[in-house]
């Protein structure tokens, strides 16, 4: 949760929060509370409107809050809005995780049935292909070139041609 809505949640401003967290922060451990990085903040640049520097608005980088340091933020804020907030912050917290576990179960199942069908796929495509092999026409056989005779057909015609060129030739 981002300092601004844990702000506007508690009804303080932005900077008496981070100012109380500032005077306490040892009780505020890397796993309560960060900073975030430039890259993150620009990725919230396009998500929420926060102005150029010497044009009003933030000047660094705000605070992100894990559900323990959004009840601790409580405890140094110590006012009546803020105690009442943190039973709803704690709800709210019990509830992401809720959905949150939800969502894995969901992923779970999600990628299960993507394997799944990635499978059944592969054999629709491999059954594809078998029906296109019986469906393509033989491939037609390559035609032998030059004169094609059977052995009986060339001695006859070979006996024909040797007679004729005896004839030609005259008696010896």
């Amino acid at each position: 949760m981002l300092d601004v809505d844990l702000a506007r949640l508690y009804g303080v401003t932005v900077g008496r929060l981070n100012e109380a967290v500032k005077r306490n922060i040892e009780r505020f451990p890397s796993d309560f509370m960060f900073q975030l990085t430039f890259q993150e903040v620009r990725g919230l640049r396009s998500q929420f409107a926060i102005s150029k520097k010497g044009r009003g608005g933030r000047r660094y980088a705000p605070y992100a809050f894990t559900e323990h340091g959004a009840i601790m933020a409580d405890n140094v804020l110590n006012s009546r809005r803020a105690v009442q907030m943190s039973v709803y912050v704690v709800r709210a917290f019990v509830k992401l995780r809720t959905i949150l576990g939800t969502h894995k179960e969901l992923d779970k199942k999600l990628a299960e049935l993507e394997r799944r069908v990635k499978s059944h796929d592969e054999h629709i495509q491999s059954l594809f292909e078998a029906i296109r092999r019986l469906m393509a026409p033989d491939p037609p056989k390559p035609r032998r070139i030059g004169f094609r005779a059977s052995l009986r057909t060339v001695r006859a015609s070979l006996s024909v041609i040797l007679s004729e060129a005896k004839n030609l030739a005259g008696p010896e």
